[in-house]
């Protein structure tokens, strides 16, 4: 069978090509911890400019994050996120809860997020509908393209 000519249509890829990129997720990061001016973005991510005002154009023009004028002269903004960049925060909890388990010492965390109520976050992705925690075993995908299952693309 012949390869397709297009690969899997997926948001995990459609997610990516916004947000996939290391300077978008440390600026992310940032914005989350409330350091949304430019400055500051640049000393504690490390980016070069350039490469950051790209970053920070594209996240905009998607409506991830807001730009807003702080100073008039010179004209700077900061940058907040929107409701759908907020919905971006639990999988960087995630990410970083990842990252400490499998690529730190026990003990050597750089950040730690405290929750409401007090407790050092832990994040857990559970089911809406039932509140179980979700588990790869508990898992089965139904693919809805055309031409798709979950081994690959359909004969022709």
């Amino acid at each position: 069978m012949a390869a397709p000519k297009d690969p899997r249509p997926c948001s995990i890829a459609d997610a990516l090509a916004l947000v996939g990129e290391k300077h978008s997720l440390l600026v992310l990061r940032e914005v989350f911890l409330g350091n949304g001016r430019f400055d500051q973005l640049v000393r504690n991510i490390g980016a070069p400019r350039d490469i950051l005002a790209t970053r920070l154009r594209r996240l905009v023009d998607a409506g991830i994050l807001t730009r807003r004028v702080y100073s008039e002269r010179p004209q700077r903004f900061e940058y907040r996120p929107t409701p759908a960049g907020l919905e971006l925060e639990p999988v960087l909890m995630t990410l970083m809860a990842w990252g400490d388990r499998h690529l730190r010492q026990e003990g050597d965390r750089p950040m730690v997020i405290e929750h409401s109520c007090g407790k050092t976050l832990t994040p857990v992705v559970t089911c809406a509908a039932c509140g179980d925690q979700v588990r790869h075993a508990d898992l089965t995908a139904h693919p809805q393209s055309p031409g798709w299952t979950v081994a690959g693309p359909t004969a022709p």
